[in-house]
């Protein structure tokens, strides 16, 4: 799962960059506030790619799509692109959970079905 939903993050850390670029251009927000909160957004993302094992990584990540889709207010586009983000989000966190049972599956598996090792003479 951590490996998927870091992707995601790390997409969403580059548009967050590009709509903070766009916001500053078309928004009456200052410059100072754009880069504010764009760069805030954009260091959550990262560091939230190192505390998705942790308890309540995946609810912060919840929180930081939400926030993506809300900042629409101000960039319209953002709208559309972080609902798709919510949606790649959702899928890295419900395909990541089955992936890493299938790994937990396969290595117990890989465990229990070893050759039987020669007697020792």
């Amino acid at each position: 799962m951590r490996t998927l939903c870091a992707s995601t993050l790390i997409g969403e850390f580059f548009i967050v960059g590009f709509a903070g670029l766009v916001a500053m251009r078309t928004s009456d927000l200052s410059v100072a506030t754009v880069w504010t909160v764009s760069g805030i957004a954009m260091v959550l993302c990262v560091l939230l790619c190192g505390f998705l094992t942790r308890p309540g990584g995946v609810q912060l990540g919840w929180a930081l799509q939400i926030a993506l889709i809300a900042s629409g207010f101000v960039v319209p586009t953002m709208f559309f692109l972080g609902a798709c983000f919510a949606a790649l989000w959702w899928a890295s966190v419900h395909f990541g959970k089955k992936i890493d049972e299938a790994k937990a599956r396969f290595a117990e598996q890989a465990g229990t079905e070893r050759a039987p090792e020669p007697d020792a003479v």
